[in-house]
């Protein structure tokens, strides 16, 4: 499998999450957007706006990257220093792509 096809449209890397497959995720990519944490039937919001709204590969190509979308999805396990940690290591991955 291509290193990248785990690699969602927001840079997350589907290989790191500790839920990936543990819920039966696939990650993003691999269920187009429509992951455990969405509503049912529904994409994850950033996958809706980024692939299907807008047709962007990824968040990266958007140049309001990070937006609200993006910023308003924090993980609540996460301290406000990780999240943003988290989207500056997504913003990176996603210029390297």
């Amino acid at each position: 499998m291509d290193e990248d096809e785990n690699i969602s449209c927001c840079g997350m890397d589907c290989n790191k999450c500790s839920l990936h497959e543990s819920y039966l995720c696939a990650g993003c990519n691999a269920v187009c957007g429509k992951v455990f944490h969405a509503p049912e039937g529904k994409e994850c919001p950033i996958y809706y706006c980024s692939r299907i709204k807008n047709g962007f590969q990824t968040c990266g190509q958007c140049d309001q990257f990070p937006c609200d979308i993006i910023l308003n999805t924090k993980d609540p396990e996460l301290t406000d220093e990780e999240f943003m940690q988290s989207v500056e290591e997504r913003a990176a991955r996603l210029k390297r792509k």
